[in-house]
């Protein structure tokens, strides 16, 4: 069987499970549907919805929600690594090394994509905040909000936000424990 589609609903929850545990962090509802659905093919949009809600419902995925705000987070719980460790030869060894080929490739990106976010809202004076953060899964690290003149510049904030955040974070820990 190739990596792709399957309406085996066991199949697709320990290909889920299996994403937890390459990706090795816990993740939001956005990152799992981007990954599994968007990105590839390997659970179409709706089963891996109704997959995620399966797996946390049978204790194999667990959901906390972040303390400073944010995306609900999800990951296995140890039920959830004992049942991969157990089952994970059901899953077709070409489907498992396409999808740990993937990840070995993009883990960074996705992790930055929620761990860094940045949103922009309009002020009642016509100018635009810019809030900043990095986020761990229990706490903010890091908070900014800014105000700019024009949405230009609030868009490219947040669009540079994701390459950036590592050398403002460090920048500003240096200048603040200096």
């Amino acid at each position: 069987m190739q990596a792709g589609i399957t309406q085996d609903s066991t199949l697709n929850k320990l290909i889920l499970l299996f994403v937890f545990d390459k990706m090795e962090t816990a993740l939001t509802e956005a990152t799992i549907l981007d990954l599994c659905s968007y990105k590839n093919n390997w659970i179409d949009f709706a089963n891996c919805k109704q997959t995620l809600i399966d797996v946390v419902q049978n204790g194999f995925v667990y959901r906390s929600t972040p303390m400073g705000g944010g995306d609900d987070l999800y990951d296995l719980t140890s039920e959830g690594r004992w049942c991969l460790k157990n089952f994970y030869t059901r899953i077709p060894s070409s489907v498992r090394q396409t999808i740990s080929d993937d990840i070995k490739i993009k883990r960074i990106d996705y992790r930055r994509r929620q761990d860094y976010t940045a949103t922009y809202t309009k002020c009642p004076d016509g100018s635009y905040d810019v809030v900043l953060r990095i986020v761990e899964p229990t706490k903010t690290t890091l908070e900014i909000k800014l105000n700019v003149m024009t949405r230009n510049i609030a868009k490219y904030i947040e669009r540079t936000w994701q390459e950036k955040a590592p050398t403002v974070y460090g920048r500003v820990s240096d200048v603040l424990l200096d």
